[in-house]
């Protein structure tokens, strides 16, 4: 079974495996691509890239880290990670994962996915 509580920043990021509490969504899902994502921009404009090409690529290296985020998340939920493609269905898919994801809690208990995250971050499930 996968590791319940992601070990590493690395497998946070980069892995599918494992589940996650809605306060490490928000913070990790929604909160630190936008902090990246402007810093980057800002970064890359002043190498002198264009903007259209400042905005492909800070998407491009943003996309996987928050699709893994998301996948964990979805799998707190007992759901399949295939569930972040419903954010492709336009405004009420945005809605549907904001309120699935940061608003409502994960299983209490074990699901197909592995453990409940561990008890010090419980609190945000």
């Amino acid at each position: 079974m996968p590791d319940p509580e992601p070990s590493s920043l690395r497998q946070l990021v980069l892995g599918l495996d494992g589940r996650i509490t809605r306060l490490r969504w928000w913070l990790w899902g929604l909160a630190m691509p936008l902090g990246l994502g402007l810093y980057l921009t800002v970064a890359l404009r002043v190498a002198g890239l264009p903007a259209q090409g400042t905005e492909v690529a800070v998407d491009l290296l943003l996309l996987w880290p928050m699709v893994a985020v998301s996948v964990k998340r979805w799998h707190d939920r007992g759901k399949s990670g295939w569930w972040v493609l419903v954010a492709l269905i336009p405004v009420v898919g945005w809605l549907w994962v904001v309120v699935e994801n940061g608003l409502l809690r994960g299983d209490g208990l074990a699901n197909r996915f592995g453990a409940p995250p561990t008890a010090s971050v419980n609190t945000a499930r």
